[in-house]
């Protein structure tokens, strides 16, 4: 399939990929084309989790501290009820007065791959140091060794330490923005539900919710589904591999909750302000717009912005990218004016 046409031609068939941008269709054939890699199945998940964990950057604290620039620390915290501790990698600009506000973010990886450590260094250098903000990143446990509810009671049980314990790391309470990518972008809209529908004092209301590319349904019947598949990063067949691998009997009933896949949600009010990004060449296309179609439909505030011709993922693989440069600059405005707020 030609990632780069510009139509769809003759030879179109029902479920036909949007084009891809030209300059990011030339990084896709750098890679080797339109999935890079076997997609993920249940035969194959043990191995590849394997090599991730062998491949994937994990820096040091000393790494993240960047002789100086950043206060880094790991810290241990109270798991959910009966459960492990939760590591949580706190970092903020050296030198910084006061209580900054917080980025509290969950990382990607389909829910069976990634760590808290590697998305840390590009969130210090284009959110932390920009807008004066805290960043607390969260090792929640991977499926299938643990399914739901698992890891977002684990990013739950985060949350709340965080708050309770806002004097300790030097952040205000009041202004903690959630936020994530693919998988951790489906957690933090997960994360809003619970945090809601749960409340209490030592669960303050987050500022707002940064979805990037999230991962939302559990159903893979989305037409960007079908169209995406064998093409995008992420495909069907990835993406109901992860699924199964976190919801184990669950997966294929009708008994999946919100909190493990948000789209499932039928009450979307009373969530605060969601940022949705999401590429028009990808898996998760259908599923993040319907998602922010449902929060407006329940009287919500979300910022949706579908980029024309982008994969799953692409701002990690061309960095240098116009695509790239417009939707990191769209995030850190809607950033800087929810924390105005």
């Amino acid at each position: 399939m030609d990632l780069a046409r510009t139509g769809p031609g003759p030879d179109c068939v029902a479920w036909c990929a949007p084009a891809v941008d030209p300059e990011l269709a030339v990084v896709l054939a750098a890679l080797g084309g339109g999935v890079v890699g076997e997609p993920f199945t249940p035969e194959n998940l043990a191995a590849r989790q394997e090599r991730d964990t062998a491949v994937r950057p994990r820096p040091s604290v000393r790494d993240l501290r960047d002789g100086g620039r950043f206060e880094v620390d790991e810290l241990r915290v109270p798991g959910p009820p009966g459960e492990p501790e939760v590591t949580l990698v706190s970092a903020r600009p050296a030198g910084l007065d006061g209580p900054l506000p917080l980025l509290y973010y969950m990382h990607g990886g389909g829910m069976i791959m990634g760590n808290a450590w590697c998305v840390l260094p590009q969130l210090l250098r284009e959110w932390a140091l920009p807008l004066g903000m805290a960043v607390v990143s969260v090792e929640y446990r991977l499926a299938p060794g643990v399914r739901h509810p698992g890891p977002v009671e684990d990013c739950y049980a985060g949350y709340v330490w965080a708050a309770a314990h806002a004097d300790e790391l030097g952040i205000d309470p009041e202004r903690i923005v959630i936020g994530g990518k693919s998988a951790g972008g489906g957690l933090a809209a997960a994360l809003a539900l619970l945090v809601r529908d749960r409340g209490g004092p030592t669960r303050p209301a987050p500022l707002g919710q940064l979805l990037l590319c999230p991962m939302l349904d559990d159903r893979g019947d989305s037409v960007s589904s079908h169209q995406m598949a064998g093409v995008d990063i992420w495909d069907r067949t990835s993406n109901a591999t992860a699924w199964q691998a976190l919801l184990g009997d669950l997966y294929g009933t009708a008994d999946v909750p919100p909190y493990a896949a948000p789209a499932r949600a039928t009450d979307l009010s009373g969530l605060p302000p969601a940022y949705i990004d999401v590429g028009s060449a990808e898996t998760f296309r259908d599923e993040d717009v319907a998602y922010a179609n449902a929060i407006w439909r329940a009287g919500g505030e979300a910022e949706l912005h579908v980029w024309p011709g982008a994969f799953h993922g692409f701002d990690s693989f061309a960095p240098a990218a116009a695509l790239t440069r417009d939707a990191r600059d769209a995030r850190t405005r809607w950033l800087r004016r929810v924390l105005s707020r």
